[in-house]
């Protein structure tokens, strides 16, 4: 018996010897799973800052050339509007740079008529209509406002020929330029 009793206590021990290795073994592997689950986190940290990083390198990217777009697209319009033309109003956004970014913007035309002068009014009119498409993409708005300018050419040519046949009838010999 106390063979058994020996062995089973050199059992125990063995198994005591067994636990304690594989729970030093279980601990060894929870540290070692541990850390790296910590450099996992660490590197997703990274991975995620580094992603982060890139994002914001990205918007801020895109930024910039929005700011170049509105900027050259409104410097068309007034441009070729000359003095019909306010200067150009823009809308900015933050960048993660801290800068500010034109992200929109409008100029003013006037698009009234030359009271009392149809050749005055086409003039304008036509000067309108390449300041709205004068960018190299017009935006819808742009399109409307060439449209109602071709509108106000059209009636200021009526107008003109209006004058013209009043003018032959009171005066033959004078020539009139009804396409300015």
């Amino acid at each position: 018996m106390i063979v058994n009793g020996s062995s089973s206590t050199l059992s125990y021990r063995i198994n005591s010897s067994a636990s304690l290795s594989q729970k030093q073994s279980l601990d060894s592997n929870k540290q070692s799973d541990q850390e790296d689950s910590d450099l996992n986190a660490s590197s997703n940290k990274d991975e995620g800052v580094e992603q982060s990083s890139i994002a914001e390198q990205q918007q801020l990217q895109q930024l910039k050339n929005r700011d170049r777009e509105v900027r050259a697209h409104e410097l068309a319009h007034t441009s070729a509007g000359g003095r019909y033309t306010s200067s150009a109003q823009f809308s900015y956004q933050k960048g993660s740079d801290g800068k500010l970014y034109a992200v929109g913007g409008e100029v003013s035309i006037d698009t009234s008529t030359v009271p009392g002068d149809p050749k005055a009014t086409l003039l304008k009119a036509q000067v309108i209509v390449r300041a709205a498409l004068a960018p190299a993409n017009p935006s819808a708005q742009d399109r409307n406002v060439a449209a109602q300018a071709t509108a106000v050419i059209q009636q200021a040519r009526v107008d003109l020929a209006a004058i013209l046949a009043e003018t032959s009838e009171t005066n033959p010999g004078q020539q009139v330029d009804t396409f300015a």
